[in-house]
């Protein structure tokens, strides 16, 4: 079983930048293809980026493609996600979703959910 924990989501200004985190105390990290999403107010969840088990692929969203790096160190059972540039339209609560195999942009296709953290872009 996973279980995921986010963190790293904080205030900041526009331009900025924040380093989000997704950990699992378990020993099947690995096993796991990772995605980040996130939901404003009002909104569906929607995909931002996703990473294969190994690390060598990794997908994004369009809205974030050259501002927004994913990455693993399954020694470290960790999923980073440095976001650059944020702008205000960023702002949300960041998920991170686990799936077994394959990287998706359907967030009903992850099996385990953490708690998410929130980012908040101020203009």
């Amino acid at each position: 079983q996973v279980q995921l924990v986010e963190s790293g989501g904080g205030l900041v200004q526009a331009g900025g930048s924040l380093r989000l985190s997704c950990t699992d105390s378990g020993r099947t990290f690995s096993s796991y293809a990772i995605g980040w999403f996130r939901q404003a107010p009002g909104k569906e969840r929607e995909f931002v980026s996703a990473i294969s088990r190994s690390g060598g692929t990794t997908y994004y969203a369009g809205s974030v493609k050259g501002r927004f790096t994913i990455a693993r160190d399954n020694a470290k059972n960790t999923v980073l996600l440095q976001m650059n540039s944020l702008k205000p339209e960023d702002t949300a609560v960041y998920y991170c979703g686990a799936r077994g195999d394959g990287i998706v942009s359907s967030y009903m296709s992850y099996d385990y959910w953490g708690q998410g953290t929130q980012v908040t872009v101020s203009s």
